[in-house]
């Protein structure tokens, strides 16, 4: 079978991530990496294993046998490199959020279209097996018509502080998952948004003008209603649950737990918690996701998480920033419109 040549931008947790994926993979070669330094990829398989480790990121762009790039660099870069992946002519992955700028997503998306390459946004929780069988259940109308969606994604621990400053925000950097998996779910957009928002965990994000504690509510197109509830800390471990209600029955996803061991005795019944790592938790997820882009590339599938995708999780996430800011209920209406 023949594999796709890659190179990746960015040498980063999720970059190394990725990279470690398609050194396992029989669909990819990883052919390059790149990234401002590149001391920390020394004694690595990835330095044993890929042959261009570079700091010159035209070395990815001018290299003629690659066909893909994993954008997996900081946000602020993404909209240039996609332009100029684009304009390579070279597939496009790209992890979220596209950018900081919604304007600078749609040029950027623009460029893509124009190119007529194809563009896969980041969201590896649509490739988690639990969230896709939701989602299968949902739209094989197992449980009828939806009337609401629940995400619950509470995060174990807090970021440090130099990670929140560049962030973008809790809506920008965390929720814009759940944003994403809503919309997967309900098969509908988003028409009305509501948060309401604190800072109950560190008085850090409120110093960086964030938050990290929210509840969403949302009202869909098709009139389900959506709720997510986040938080930056529970102590308990990484948790992340999702729950579709219909009118004949309801479907749910709970935690993955690190063993599925139970104890019960006459003082209760103790179980573990849920995994603690969200590497750990999606672990699997990741690697489907890059098998569905290859299968998009190799065999003209279609893609399960498009560049629309992206950029509607990015306009839901500026819309919640707006109606936290201003106390208020954001018609997705007063907002541009969410087609490209």
């Amino acid at each position: 079978m023949r594999r796709i040549n890659v190179g990746i931008i960015g040498a980063g947790r999720i970059g190394q991530l990725h990279a470690n994926n398609i050194l396992k993979s029989k669909l990819f070669e990883l052919r390059a990496i790149t990234d401002i330094t590149i001391e920390h990829l020394q004694n690595t398989d990835i330095q044993k294993q890929v042959p261009i480790i570079t700091t010159n990121v035209d070395d990815i762009f001018n290299d003629s046998e690659i066909e893909a790039i994993f954008i997996c660099s900081s946000t602020d870069t993404h909209a240039d490199f996609i332009k100029r992946a684009a304009r390579a002519r070279k597939h496009i992955f790209c992890e979220k959020p596209i950018s900081f700028s919604l304007e600078q997503t749609r040029k950027a998306l623009k460029v893509v279209e124009e190119s007529g390459v194809k563009f896969q946004s980041g969201f590896n929780r649509r490739f988690d097996k639990n969230f896709k069988k939701v989602f299968d259940t949902v739209r094989s109308n197992d449980i009828g018509e939806p009337h609401i969606i629940k995400v619950t994604s509470r995060d174990p621990e807090i970021p440090p502080a130099e990670y929140v400053e560049k962030s973008g925000g809790m809506f920008m950097d965390m929720t814009i998952h759940d944003f994403d998996m809503v919309r997967f779910l309900a098969g509908s957009e988003v028409v009305e948004i509501s948060v309401s928002a604190a800072n109950l965990v560190d008085p850090m994000f409120e110093k960086y003008d964030d938050v990290d504690t929210a509840i969403i509510t949302m009202r869909f197109e098709n009139g389900a209603l959506g709720v997510i509830d986040n938080s930056r800390r529970a102590a308990y471990g990484y948790d992340q649950r999702i729950e579709v209600f219909g009118d004949k029955g309801v479907v749910q996803a709970g935690n993955e737990h690190l063993t599925s061991v139970k104890v019960a005795t006459h003082d209760g019944v103790v179980s573990d918690n849920p995994k603690y790592f969200f590497l750990d938790r999606y672990q699997d997820a990741y690697v489907e996701e890059i098998n569905s882009f290859a299968a998009a590339l190799l065999h003209g599938e279609a893609l399960l998480c498009t560049g629309d995708d992206g950029y509607k999780a990015e306009l839901l996430a500026y819309a919640a920033r707006i109606s936290w800011k201003e106390s208020r209920t954001i018609k997705m209406s007063e907002l541009e419109p969410v087609n490209i």
